[in-house]
């Protein structure tokens, strides 16, 4: 047995966070980085199409991984505060953040 541990490298872990997998952990966006969340976005792993549809395209695709992520919240206040036109931000179409807007 103590070869075994004799043979496993000191480095042998290696911090995901510090490799900055996404999804390991939540950042906190600070004043000097607004838009850290997008590190832990799941769209940021997937096909950037699909969140950008052409008119009349499905948006299923986009918000049935929207439902999942752990930003999400984030996501949705920044397309609002930043007037998002295009695509699905936070699993909202245009059209449904522009509902959003109106009964604000």
């Amino acid at each position: 047995m103590s070869e075994y541990r004799n043979t496993v490298p000191e480095n042998w872990f290696v911090d995901p966070v510090r490799l900055g997998v996404p999804g390991v952990r939540r950042v906190r966006a600070t004043d000097d980085d607004t838009l850290a969340w997008q590190a832990d976005a799941l769209c940021a792993q997937t096909d950037p199409e699909a969140f950008f549809p052409e008119k009349g395209g499905s948006t299923r695709d986009a918000k049935k991984i929207c439902t999942t992520c752990e930003v999400r919240g984030e996501c949705l206040d920044y397309a609002l505060q930043n007037d998002e036109r295009f695509g699905i931000w936070g699993g909202l179409s245009e059209r449904e953040r522009r509902k959003l807007r109106r009964r604000a």
